[in-house]
C-alpha cells in the first residue's frame, strides 16, 4: 500500500528542501508518495522541475500561508 512521507523544510532555503527530498526518495518505494514542506519560494519550481525531469510524478503544488506544498509520487 502507498504511503505519503512528510519532509519538513521549512526555514532551509535552495538547495536544501530539494537535497532533503533527493536523500528521502531513496528510502521510500515505488508508489509511495513525498510532500516537502518549504518556505523557500524556489522550491515550487525547483521540486516540480527536477521530479519531471528524472521521471517522477508531480502529484500537487501549492502554497498555504507562506509555505509551499510540493507533493511527488515516487515513479521508478
Amino acid at each position: 500500500m502507498a504511503s505519503t512521507r512528510e519532509i519538513d523544510a521549512r526555514g532551509a532555503f535552495c538547495p536544501g528542501p530539494l537535497m532533503e527530498l533527493l536523500a528521502a526518495i531513496k528510502e521510500v518505494e515505488v508508489g509511495d508518495s513525498l510532500e516537502v514542506l518549504s518556505t523557500d519560494k524556489g522550491s515550487a519550481d525547483d521540486i516540480p522541475e527536477w521530479a519531471r525531469k528524472v521521471g517522477h510524478e508531480v502529484v500537487e503544488t501549492r502554497e498555504e500561508n507562506g509555505v509551499y506544498h510540493v507533493i511527488i509520487r515516487k515513479t521508478k
